[in-house]
């Protein structure tokens, strides 16, 4: 749904499924690109539920879509974004979020602050194309550097490659740890 993204329907569902299923014995989340950013929502929104999160090129980015043009276009050159991509990306999220404080209800940035390091929280795992035309690198690095200061387990992934470059290895040792 436009006004919540989505989060108020899966997270019910899940419940709905565990209560026909049985709770599993652990709750894990991995997402790319766009699924990326919607595991850490929902990961982040509820950290006490899940036990890791791995996000592949998520979209995090440290400017709001609300920011002034100069703001977005300096973020372009900042981060070698391609600028129909992100005026692509800047209409979606206006879609899907109206204000500023809405945004930062779903920005991984602003919700990891609200995560404190505890048995309960997740491990990360997040990755990220050097040469990603998204502009994804730099958010996603600085989300697992404020993960990795709140105290929180955190694999950070830099890939020598673009959007959505998977290190296979290391992302299948952290889902069986």
């Amino acid at each position: 749904a436009e006004q919540s993204g989505l989060l108020d329907t899966i997270w019910p569902d899940i419940s709905a499924i565990e209560a026909r299923v049985g709770k599993p014995r652990r709750r894990l989340l991995m997402g790319e690109s766009m699924g990326g950013l919607n595991s850490l929502v929902l990961g982040l929104s509820h950290p006490q539920h899940f036990d890791k999160v791995a996000a592949l090129c998520p979209n995090v980015y440290q400017d709001s879509p609300f920011a002034s043009l100069s703001q977005i276009r300096a973020a372009m050159v900042r981060t070698g974004a391609e600028p129909g991509i992100i005026f692509g990306i800047w209409q979606l999220a206006r879609r899907y979020v109206s204000h500023t404080d809405a945004w930062r209800r779903i920005s991984p940035l602003a919700l990891i602050e609200g995560v404190a390091m505890q048995a309960a929280s997740p491990s990360l795992y997040l990755s990220g194309g050097l040469y990603d035309r998204y502009g994804l690198y730099e958010g996603t690095e600085l989300l697992a550097q404020r993960a990795a200061q709140r105290g929180l387990q955190t694999e950070w992934h830099p890939i020598y490659g673009g959007h959505c470059a998977i290190d296979i290895a290391s992302l299948g040792a952290f889902l069986v740890r």
